[in-house]
């Protein structure tokens, strides 16, 4: 290779020599129609070409050392790039690919290989006028040539010198450009603050490749070699990653140190970016390396598992759950987001933590009944004598259910019902929701919802929550293995709510057999049919339960048993029970039905049974602990050895008063543990009128007493009271036991009453118990729970109840035994009260 001029050489310029044309290929390329940017190549490489570094030779010529600016001709083809800018020194292969360029390259070749380097403004212009390209660029000698099979010609330029265009003196085929050549002015001595800047610039460069991860030793020791500032701002700025502005900004700056302040400050940029991509691929490569550890572990203890026979082939699991999901019978929607997440899981890792999430749902999904039924036992006959043998009475509730299968024999689609009995404790209200299951021949389950706060409980979780799981009414379902159980929801009254979410209000779905077809369990995330199980729920009172909630549900009212009743379930079903939970044998305790109702009668007064099963447990311990020490049974109760066993009656039949005085009356109240008595005492003394009310009463009865005082003023005259009493005469109303609160509406009979027997002077009946409300135009209104209040009227002794007129009907409740033993008198107006009332 020659050129045409060779006059005054400089410094020589090395670089390394390839060793064919199509090494040229190894490095990468910067063409004049790519729109990537090569500005960044690779600092040690360039750097070396430039400063002829081991391992280089001369290019060319030997006489081609050098070049002087003035050498330049002054006008030139012009070769536009795109998207980079040249530096003086800088070595690099470009491909040509344009019309234009192909011909300026062609012209430079012919000619003397210079050629007038340009950059465009706009990169996207494809064909761009002088108006596009910078009117500074750089001198470049082309080094050398290859024709691309595709016509494209890729070449090797070197930066020689900048230039600033005067004028372009032709466009077509080619643009020719008139040029001056910019010559750079001498550096002279440093002064200490250019000296810092050098320092600067080389010291900022070396922080760089250190955050690259490059050697700096070599690459050091080349900038270190470099005095010129100018050159040293060139060589750096030749390697930066910089947008073309920015370049062209430093291409066009003649000054050297002002040139190199420019690239000092791109050099403090590229390090801050530097960094913070250091500290990026850090954080990365840490990740990975323990992902990377993890896996290797991880995979050494599958080896393991798999030599000792404890793991199978998760392709094989994969297929199980698969098989699990089609002979699940669940719908095809169901089926349709169950096998989403099955696809989910086959590409996730087989130990991170969200696919352990989604195996555990898919076996959820995979266990739950989704056609399983329970047979229905349809015969009727066998469903009572079932019924008749787990529980004695109740009526009622056995009536219910054989309707239910009668209606279930006839239409095998029926929705299944929601039962709610209500009553006092110990009446067999869970017990029964089990004879109810056994007499269906279907599976029972027991859900406790007292204190029950969160509405989770009911509706599950959601799985993007830690330990997340189905509800308990799913729970439930899976539990039993089948669609159709009989579930009982325990003590619904009890029913909590606070921030965590109304339990009850989650319950109007479950409990809606027009809505729980298509319940949807937070954790499932899927509907699931819930029509054909038998909801059972129990509570001791309405009161607290919603009145949307108890709409739902059929209730079915457990009053309480009679003296007679007790003891027949005692004999029938306590006392066997009791027997053999204490290790005796059913000939080894003798207790006649005399002693039974004994036990009933002077230690228990309740409307359950509960403390009849624990007097009757004691019983059997005492005698437990006798065959424990070896004495031999039958052992025999009397009631001589009764009292000693049991200690003294707690609750004697003439515990009544045999008279009552004046201003005292017997009422009867209803409470969720049965019906007891109430004593009313009223007191007159000298005084202005004033009424006081003590024992703790609420409103409804602090409201029955002033509607009683207003009667008794009223018709002062009817029952012979003085008509001046309500001005020289105060009232004092006092309900005893103070410390427990007392309210309802069926005081107001009890409260006339009392206040007429003050009034008058006279004394009430004491053998006669009463209950009802009042109003100032003198009838006596209805109230409820009359059978556990006729219940706790008898218990205490008591001969006679009156009742209003309006509770006739709730004596189709009252056992004949138990009519026999008291007389019921029926009320309509305030004016009976008192002839019956009064004592004989």
């Amino acid at each position: 290779m020659s050129q045409k001029k060779k006059k005054t050489p400089i410094r020589p310029t090395r670089i390394r020599r390839p060793e064919s044309d199509a090494d040229i290929d190894k490095k990468p390329d910067v063409t004049d129609e790519s729109h990537e940017s090569h500005e960044g190549e690779d600092l040690p490489e360039i750097i070396e070409a430039l400063t002829g570094g081991p391992g280089t030779t001369l290019f060319g010529d030997d006489d081609m050392t050098g070049h002087n600016p003035a050498d330049i001709p002054q006008v030139l083809p012009v070769l536009a790039v795109r998207d980079i800018v040249v530096f003086n020194y800088m070595i690099l292969p470009l491909f040509v690919g344009r019309d234009k360029s192909v011909q300026a390259v062609d012209a430079a070749l012919a000619g003397d290989r210079y050629i007038l380097i340009l950059t465009q403004k706009d990169e996207g212009v494809e064909d761009p006028s002088p108006d596009d390209l910078y009117m500074t660029g750089t001198v470049g000698m082309i080094m050398r040539m290859l024709k691309m099979p595709d016509g494209r010609l890729k070449v090797l330029v070197q930066g020689l010198a900048r230039a600033k265009v005067k004028r372009f003196t032709a466009n077509d085929p080619y643009h020719i450009a008139e040029l001056t050549p910019i010559i750079e002015p001498e550096a002279g001595p440093l002064s200490p603050e250019q000296e810092a800047l050098v320092r600067s610039s080389r010291e900022q460069s070396e922080r760089i490749l250190t955050l690259r991860g490059i050697s700096s030793a070599d690459i050091m020791s080349v900038l270190n070699s470099v005095s010129d500032p100018g050159r040293l701002a060139d060589l750096i700025a030749s390697n930066l990653r910089m947008k073309v502005d920015a370049a062209q900004k430093i291409l066009e700056c003649v000054e050297p140190f002002r040139r190199l302040e420019l690239v000092n400050e791109q050099l403090l940029k590229e390090v801050e970016v530097a960094s913070m991509q250091n500290k990026i691929q850090t954080m990365a490569k840490e990740g990975m390396d323990k992902a990377q550890r993890d896996f290797y572990l991880r995979e050494q203890i599958k080896a393991i598992k798999r030599e000792l026979g404890d793991e199978g082939d998760e392709s094989e699991e994969m297929e199980e759950l698969r098989k699990g999901l089609t002979a699940s019978g669940m719908p095809k929607e169901v089926m349709k987001e169950a096998f989403k997440q099955l696809r989910r899981l086959e590409s996730m890792h087989a130990e991170s933590s969200e696919a352990t999430v989604i195996r555990t749902y898919l076996d959820w999904m995979i266990d739950l009944p989704w056609k399983k039924l329970s047979r229905d036992r349809l015969d009727i006959k066998k469903a009572e004598e079932i019924l008749n043998a787990d529980h004695y009475d109740l009526e009622k509730v056995k009536e219910r259910i054989l309707e239910y299968l009668s209606v279930r024999k006839l239409n095998p689609k029926m929705k299944g019902p929601i039962l709610c009995f209500v009553g006092p404790p110990g009446v067999g209200k869970t017990s029964l929701g089990r004879s109810i299951a056994r007499s269906l021949g279907r599976k029972f389950h027991r859900m406790s919802l007292g204190g029950m706060r969160d509405e989770a409980e009911i509706r599950g979780h959601r799985r993007t929550y830690i330990g997340a799981m189905p509800g308990r009414i799913i729970q439930a379902i899976k539990q039993c293995g089948t669609r159709n159980p009989v579930i009982m929801l325990d003590e619904i009254d009890k029913l909590g709510s606070d921030f965590r979410g109304d339990p009850s209000s989650a319950l109007l779905e479950v409990l809606d057999p027009e809505q729980n077809f298509s319940f949807t369990d937070h954790y499932l995330n899927v509907p699931f049919d819930l029509s054909k199980v038998m909801f059972v729920c129990t509570a001791n009172m309405l009161d607290s339960i919603p009145g949307p909630l108890m709409d739902r549900m059929e209730v079915i009212r457990i009053p309480g048993y009679t003296e007679q009743e007790k003891t027949v379930i005692t004999r029938r079903y306590i006392i066997p029970r009791q027997i053999r939970e204490n290790g005796l044998n059913d000939d080894e305790l003798l207790i006649t039905d005399k002693l039974v109702s004994k036990v009933v009668r002077e230690y228990t007064r309740e409307a359950g049974l509960r403390n009849v099963e624990r007097e009757i447990g004691t019983l059997c311990r005492k005698m437990a602990r006798k065959k424990a020490e070896g004495e031999k049974g039958p052992f025999k109760i009397t009631v001589n050895n009764l009292y000693k066993l049991l200690g003294p009656p707690r609750f004697l039949d003439d515990e009544k008063e045999p008279t009552l005085p004046p201003g005292v009356a017997v009422g009867l109240a209803w409470t969720p543990v049965g019906g007891e008595i109430l004593h009313i005492e009223v007191t007159t003394m000298p005084g202005k009128g004033k009424l006081t009310l003590t024992g703790k009463l609420g409103d409804v009865m602090k409201e029955s007493a002033q509607a009683a005082l207003s009667i008794a003023r009223a018709r002062a005259d009817l029952y012979g009271i003085d008509p001046n009493f309500a001005e020289n005469r105060d009232i004092h109303v006092h309900v005893p036991a103070g410390a427990t609160p007392k309210d309802g509406p069926s005081a107001g009979v009890t409260l006339v009453t009392a206040l007429i027997s003050a009034l008058t002077d006279t004394p009430v009946s004491p053998d006669l118990a009463m209950t009802g409300e009042i109003s100032l135009r003198g009838r006596v209104l209805p109230v409820g729970g009359i059978k556990e209040k006729i219940l706790a009227a008898v218990s205490r002794g008591m001969k006679k109840v009156l009742i209003p007129a309006q509770n006739k009907k709730d004596l189709a409740e009252i056992p004949d035994e138990l009519r026999r033993r008291i007389t019921i008198k029926t009320i309509e107006k305030v004016d009976e009260i008192w002839p019956l009332a009064k004592a004989k």
